[in-house]
């Protein structure tokens, strides 16, 4: 058996009617997620949200 040689990038592939993501982490090896479709694109949305840099707040004129 040969040792792995690298963890390849992110990537998500339609497999069937799933999505499979795989994602390198840090340390080596990789997470794999297989979603449907509607968890997908939830993730997305949860993503997108977060990925969103932070609006400072304005004071509020009396």
């Amino acid at each position: 058996m040969r040792p792995r040689t690298g963890d390849g990038p992110l990537e998500a592939v339609k497999e069937g009617e799933n999505i499979v993501m795989r994602v390198p982490l840090e340390g080596g090896g990789r997470l794999v997620v297989e979603l449907t479709p509607e968890e997908a694109d939830a993730l997305a949305d949860a993503l997108s949200d977060a990925a969103e840099p932070e609006q400072p707040q304005q004071p509020e004129e009396p």
